[in-house]
């Protein structure tokens, strides 16, 4: 039996851009109610699309997480670039998310201008982690925001404490198109399982990372197994550009990639249902996010 809907349900697509680790990742998975994108301090974590549901009362808030917008260095920097610029062009509102500590600097102006390109979008600025911010900054950013555009929307939250989460959702909503439900109200991502949990493995290895090697990890699922008495077993591959990056990954006797797999086991067990025995491999595919074929195999 199909779904009910009242007559004003709304659908529609948002996508969040802004600088590095401003809080876009952490927002998805605030407004979603559970976490479907991963999160690192580290900047470019986000590598694809990733379509999270919003159900309400009222409507869908279909939310796409995408790659931030940057200077590109490699073939893989390219084709992320094409990607923001692809999904951008087809959202319904795009939400400039601005920290509420920090003051607006360059890379918000620049992103500020590229906005330009995609008339078709509303524009909502959002002043995200007040949390971290005292009243008189919030409001001064707030004012600071609202002067770099007319914008449809100027809304200050905290995904941390949930702070006007739910008026930001009642805000995009309104501005999204009258339309049935795309997607049954159980589901909450398009991410395929084997998806969600390499990037669980992957948030796992970026912590604690630094100079270029974040950049240089990625991660396959190559194989689950179930035992007879109801064991996922999972497999799966630690892709790095040198050896010596590979060491790194492994530490000391294995015990870093020890770490990390006990990380990732936390994280991908309530996502499964049950415990599971996971097996990483390290594997070194050079200067990866330049090659075509890799890329490919990869997932890019």
């Amino acid at each position: 039996m199909s779904e009910v809907h009242p007559e004003n349900f709304r659908v529609g697509f948002v996508s969040f851009v802004g600088r590095p680790n401003v809080g876009k990742s952490t927002l998805t998975n605030a407004l979603v109610g559970e976490k479907i994108v991963i999160t690192s301090p580290q900047p470019q974590t986000t590598r694809r699309t990733i379509r999270g549901i919003c159900h309400r009362p009222d409507g869908q808030l279909i939310v796409v997480d995408t790659p931030g917008i940057h200077r590109p260095r490699t073939l893989l920097g390219e084709r992320l670039n094409a990607l923001v610029q692809s999904t951008l062009g087809d959202v319904d509102v795009i939400g400039f998310c601005i920290p509420a500590d920090e003051k607006i600097g360059p890379g918000d102006n620049f992103i500020n201008s590229q906005l330009d390109g995609f008339g078709r979008a509303k524009k909502v600025a959002i002043v995200t982690k007040t949390d971290k911010a005292s009243d008189a900054q919030v409001t001064a950013q707030l004012a600071a925001v609202s002067a770099m555009r007319d914008w449809d929307a100027v809304i200050p939250i905290s995904s941390v404490t949930g702070e006007q989460i739910s008026l930001l959702a009642d805000e995009l909503l309104a501005l999204m198109p009258q339309s049935r439900a795309l997607y049954p109200t159980e589901m909450i991502t398009d991410e395929s399982g084997d998806d969600r949990i390499a990037e669980l493995i992957r948030e796992a290895a970026l912590e604690g990372v630094r100079d270029e090697l974040p950049h240089s990890i990625a991660v396959t699922v190559d194989d689950k197994l179930t035992r007879e008495d109801g064991l996922q077993e999972i497999y799966a591959s630690i892709y790095v550009e040198r050896d010596s990056q590979k060491g790194i990954i492994i530490g000391r006797a294995g015990s870093r990639l020890k770490r990390v797999g006990e990380r990732a086991r936390k994280e991908i067990e309530p996502l499964v249902g049950g415990k599971i025995f996971l097996s990483l491999r390290v594997k070194v595919a050079k200067d990866w996010q330049s090659d075509p074929k890799l890329l490919g195999r990869l997932g890019f």
